[in-house]
């Protein structure tokens, strides 16, 4: 008799074709023993309820030995075609199933060691996903997001993973494809949902390590909609191929089901449960010093032209030094300020802490900016919270980490027009004004106002306008504003605060950013940007003139701001 006791809907969904189908999912994860014989295909009722709990207690789900409501969407579930329990019977059969194995010029696969035997590990890419059914990944950012995968792993053991751009071959140790259906090695895929991915354990034999995606699924980074997110399932499929077997613990990357994102590439880390695991196999990483020859191409992720050495930290170049002075750009993400310089950026929190001395690599952390990005112009968060970025004559639009599709596009959309009629060839900075919500944008000593709300970018009426107006520097690297009214003016090594929405005798007086902003000891010496007097504007010079009267100061602290917002 069938055990599916749940709702008739959702049994006929998962379980089309009764009490076989069901007992075919329980051999397949490893709950059930798989009959040899005619006679040994009679399953007990006791039998199968025993699997039906080891399952259930496998997945953290109440034990009732029946396939109640939560049991059928949990078997439901997308996730790995990996059994949860393998016995060394089920090892052997497995490799009689893969033994004719044509993808791979090998010879057989043979019983798993479950460890590699040296710690320098080689990968490839086979086949990508196809772009009708994963339009949102094309091959460089696979490459990127399976290199951030397997760097998860490395972090926290002595490995090293070596890409090749070469075809695969018998001395690669990780061969990656996107294939689908009946591929000849004992797992097959289902399509969309079902089984997603598996991997195969180290070892000596043709299939060790090689790790296979189920070319039907729709994936993606970083989308928590219905597709299947390749950098989370990629993170688990790597941890079969170093030797990790399925995990119980909730926590756990290697726990069968795929449930959502796990979050960005860039940051994510192994829990303790996984980061034990690992280290239990490898050990923990060694304090290696770089290897001297270790750099990233420049033709990364888009196409290798050498072999690409994934292995943390990032050692960045001497003149990477944050102390040295001179941004490309300054901008205000998230509560935390962007510094941009050369390919690099650092990051200072909300209360001005400055997150990590050692900078990150821009094409690596915004995916979506060309690989060899020598410079970011300008950057800033729009009120709908997507991130735009400038650089050169084309501008980019982010949502968190990752490129919009359709991007870039040319800076000629904005219409920034000069007096005379001429495009702007780049922007120097660009900023969203509390006071009002409206974007500003800076270039060749103008300055536009745009009105973005409601997600659509009209410039206003009467601009550009001298950026020397602000009685700032007229050719800012950038300016950021925040909620309390201040606006932070970058140029070179120095910054200038507009206090609230109003000229302040202090603005003009430089400050370092060196010192303020990086957290270093030695104050970097240059020019000071000159402040131009003329500023053009009567409203602004009466301004500066009642600044200078002390006994009205206070008195005059809600005009002025409501001077600057009507002129600016």
């Amino acid at each position: 008799m069938s055990l599916l006791t749940a709702d008739p809907g959702l049994r006929r969904t998962i379980f089309d074709g009764g009490q076989k189908i069901e007992q075919d999912w329980l051999i397949r994860y490893g709950y059930l023993q798989s009959p040899d014989t005619l006679i040994g295909g009679l399953q007990t009722k006791e039998s199968i309820e025993e699997a039906v709990r080891k399952m259930q207690r496998f997945a953290g789900i109440e034990e009732t030995g029946n396939l109640d409501q939560k049991t059928l969407e949990m078997m439901g579930r997308p996730r790995c075609s990996l059994p949860d329990t393998i016995s060394f019977e089920e090892l052997l059969k497995r490799n009689r199933r893969g033994k004719n194995k044509v993808m791979m010029k090998k010879k057989r696969y043979t019983l798993p060691k479950m460890r590699w035997d040296k710690t320098d590990i080689t990968w490839s890419m086979q086949d990508f996903p196809p772009p009708s059914v994963s339009p949102a990944l094309n091959p460089g950012l696979v490459r990127l997001i399976l290199g951030n995968a397997l760097r998860v792993w490395s972090e926290n053991t002595p490995l090293r993973f070596h890409y090749s751009p070469d075809e695969p071959s018998p001395q690669t140790d990780i061969t990656v494809t996107f294939t689908s259906g009946y591929h000849e090695d004992g797992y097959p895929f289902d399509g969309k949902g079902g089984a997603l991915a598996h991997a195969f354990f180290p070892g000596k034999g043709d299939l060790a390590g090689d790790t296979h995606f189920d070319a039907e699924e729709s994936w993606t980074y970083g989308d928590w909609s219905s597709d299947s997110d390749l950098f989370t399932v990629a993170v688990h499929e790597f941890g079969h191929a170093l030797g990790l077997f399925h995990s119980s613990s909730s926590d756990s990357i290697m726990k069968p089901y795929y449930f959502s994102p796990v979050g960005e590439m860039n940051s994510y880390s192994l829990t303790a449960v996984d980061r034990l695991g690992i280290q239990a196999l490898y050990g923990k990483q060694h304090n290696l010093k770089p290897p001297p020859s270790v750099a990233a191409p420049t033709t990364y992720p888009t196409q290798f032209s050498t072999t690409y050495l994934l292995h943390p930290p990032y050692y960045p170049p001497d003149s990477a030094d944050r102390c040295q002075g001179g941004y490309d750009a300054v901008a205000n993400i998230r509560a935390e300020i962007f510094f941009f310089r050369g390919q690099h950026f650092w990051r200072v929190d909300h209360s001005g802490s400055l997150l990590s001395s050692t900078p990150a690599l821009i094409h690596s952390f915004w995916i979506g900016l060309p690989p060899d990005t020598a410079r970011v112009d300008a950057a800033y968060e729009r009120r709908d919270g997507h991130i735009v970025f400038f650089i050169g004559n084309q501008y980019w639009v982010f949502r968190n980490t990752m490129a919009l599709p359709g991007y870039p596009r040319q800076l000629s959309d904005w219409g920034l027009h000069t007096a005379a009629g001429q495009l702007a060839e780049s922007v120097e900075a660009v900023f969203v004004w509390p006071h009002n919500g409206k974007t500003y944008v800076f270039s060749s000593g103008l300055y536009w106002r745009f009105d973005e709300a409601g997600g659509e970018r009209k410039m206003e009426e009467g601009y550009p306008k001298p950026a020397a107006i602000w009685g700032m520097p007229s050719h800012p690297d950038d300016i950021i504003a925040f909620l309390d009214g201040e606006t932070y003016f970058f140029k070179d090594s120095n910054y200038w605060i507009l206090q609230r929405g109003g000229l302040d005798l202090e603005s003009a007086s430089p400050k370092s950013i060196a010192t303020d902003w990086m957290k270093c000891d030695r104050h970097v010496s240059a020019p000071t940007p000159e402040i131009p007097r003329d500023r053009n504007c009567s409203c602004v010079q009466n301004v500066a003139a009642v600044m200078r009267s002390l006994s009205v100061i206070i008195y005059l602290t809600n005009i002025i701001c409501i001077l600057v917002v009507t002129v600016f």
